[in-house]
């Protein structure tokens, strides 16, 4: 009797030891297994992204959430990054302050990346390169919109911004005339007193596809991409220090172009290429 006591109190202290080793293993390799796919991730778990919610179709509002190319750009990132993203909406004033202040951890807003604003913060590779375009009659559309091809043309624009500064380089022998706004100078051109407008391609596309005054007109050529004048494109902005998320983006955004995922998520939001 007591040596059936024995050996089960043996069998017993067995499994009780088995049992803590077990427990012991567990413990010591789950962290380790979580810290290999944290720092994988750059020590990152969860990335707040900031959008301004107010230039269709890069970014939205519906239903009081965000919505629209970028966000759906991120959300695909975010998985490739094996990241928790969360949105928020900021307007356009506060979006590089709320970013140094850390209440979110990265801006995708049709950003441009520009010198003022890398003085301020960082930015990925761009994932837009914006082109600009011109816009004639549609009974002119087959019209040469090179400088030489409008030489004496009254060419629309709006005033103040970088394509007002690049006709005054390019098209000096052209009749340029500035207006408050790209639409103006588009009714303008409506009425005939223009022979064409130039403009960021997507605010002319938009502006064709929602007013009706449009339907006079068409998109022609697209005007060669200057960085000195129209900047390097829009990137992610991220806070200087935050290297390790750069790289993460920066790498997740080569995946997604390589796979041909923007390809899929840009033609559901704009009709020509974007890159």
């Amino acid at each position: 009797m007591s040596l059936s006591v024995h050996k089960g109190g043996v069998r017993t202290a067995w499994l009780l030891a088995l049992c803590f080793a077990a427990c012991l293993i567990v413990n010591l390799v789950w962290p380790l297994g979580c810290l290999a796919a944290n720092a994988s991730r750059g020590g990152w778990r969860t990335v707040r992204i900031a959008s301004e919610g107010a230039r269709p179709p890069y970014n939205y509002l519906e239903n009081n959430k965000l919505a629209g190319f970028e966000i759906d750009l991120a959300r695909d990132l975010c998985a490739r990054v094996k990241v928790s993203c969360s949105f928020i909406a900021q307007d356009w004033d506060g979006l590089i302050p709320g970013l140094l202040g850390h209440r979110y951890d990265v801006i995708m807003a049709a950003m441009e990346i520009t010198g003022e604003a890398r003085q301020k913060i960082a930015f990925t590779k761009p994932y837009i390169r914006m082109p600009s375009a011109f816009m004639t009659l549609k009974q002119r559309a087959a019209l040469d919109t090179s400088p030489a091809g409008l030489v004496g043309k009254a060419i629309g624009v709006e005033s103040g911004g970088t394509h007002e500064a690049y006709l005054e380089d390019v098209y000096k022998r052209s009749e340029i005339r500035p207006y408050a706004t790209l639409e103006e100078a588009i009714l303008d051109l409506g009425e005939g007193r223009l022979d064409a407008v130039i403009g960021d391609k997507d605010a002319i596309a938009e502006y064709m596809k929602t007013r009706k005054e449009a339907q006079c007109c068409v998109l022609t050529a697209d005007v060669p991409h200057d960085p000195a004048y129209f900047g390097d494109g829009i990137g992610i902005g991220l806070r200087k220090q935050d290297k390790a998320l750069k790289a993460l983006f920066e790498k997740a955004l080569d995946s997604c172009v390589a796979e041909g995922a923007f390809a899929k998520i840009r033609a559901k939001y704009f009709d020509f290429k974007i890159d």
